[in-house]
């Protein structure tokens, strides 16, 4: 797969992928059905799954094999499937498009809406918990706790918290950074953790350097979201266009305009990029996803 472009490559990880999650995921024909139904609903057949591609990137620089990949990959993001479920609900978010199709709880109910997301999150820690990811089983504790903080109110639910707290208030660029580094970046920086720890185990100043990358990608990612947000309309993102200044959110193109949040994700993508010198032609998919996240089409 080394030798195949990067559109190829991410194209023939994403449908392998799609075929993991299928078998991962409780067949609609089990009971509870509809439970399981709306779960396949709400994970399979949307997104760009840019989590597990971060996590099958590494992968190939520490050497993982493709089975501890996606196993840890699935694990993010089914919490990823399941923090959209829960956005989009009429107590947070109360959206009705995602990934150009009605919302869980559109589709479904709420109150499966609600269980869909319970449901994702603890099948996420079953696959951790119960798959082979690491010959030392530290280490494979170690990726629990690193999900399960990545997730909690020190992360992605935390960050969720402040967004919520923060609708018509004039945020600093600090703040909004500190939210978007728990709502947004702290699953992207758990894929590349995650994925790192699937293979050798790398030196400490090398793993912060993937850290490091990891922080700068997941900013950059929400910048370019905000930016996307904007200008984009509703078909070309798959979800509501405009929602976020529509309920008066705190964006970083509220906050410094368009040109300059260009300007800094520009920044971030330098930044991150400048993380990966050390590991040379090995981090090759790492920085073909992070031009491919940076430079999306404004």
């Amino acid at each position: 797969m080394s030798n195949l472009n990067f559109q190829a490559w991410s194209s023939t990880h994403q449908n392998r992928f799609e075929e993991v999650l299928r078998n991962l995921l409780p067949s609609a024909e089990v009971a509870p059905q509809r439970l399981h139904a709306a779960m396949r609903y709400s994970v399979l057949n949307g997104g760009k799954r840019v989590r597990p591609l971060l996590a099958f990137a590494v992968g190939e620089l520490v050497g993982a094999d493709i089975s501890r990949l996606n196993t840890a990959a699935a694990a993010v993001e089914l919490i990823h499937a399941y923090s959209l479920v829960h956005d989009d609900m009429p107590c947070m978010d109360n959206d009705v498009l995602r990934r150009g199709k009605p919302t869980c709880h559109v589709q479904f109910d709420e109150a499966t809406a609600l269980l869909v997301g319970d449901a994702l999150q603890s099948l996420a820690f079953q696959l951790l918990a119960e798959q082979p990811l690491n010959d030392d089983p530290a280490r494979q504790l170690q990726m629990i706790k690193l999900l399960a903080t990545a997730s909690g109110s020190r992360g992605m639910a935390g960050g969720q918290a402040i967004d919520l707290d923060s609708v018509a208030k004039q945020l600093s660029l600090p703040e909004l950074e500190f939210m978007h580094i728990h709502k947004t970046g702290a699953l992207i920086r758990a894929a590349v953790l995650l994925g790192a720890q699937c293979g050798a185990a790398l030196d400490e100043s090398l793993l912060h350097k993937l850290d490091h990358f990891s922080k700068c990608l997941g900013l950059a990612f929400q910048v370019v979201d905000d930016v996307l947000d904007s200008e984009a309309d509703t078909a070309t993102l798959g979800k509501t266009a405009g929602k976020d200044a529509d309920n008066e959110k705190p964006t970083y193109v509220t906050l410094l305009g368009v040109p300059a949040a260009r300007q800094m994700a520009s920044e971030l993508h330098t930044e991150a990029l400048e993380m990966l010198i050390e590991f040379g032609d090995k981090a090759c998919r790492l920085r073909e996803l992070a031009d491919f996240i940076v430079l999306r089409k404004f």
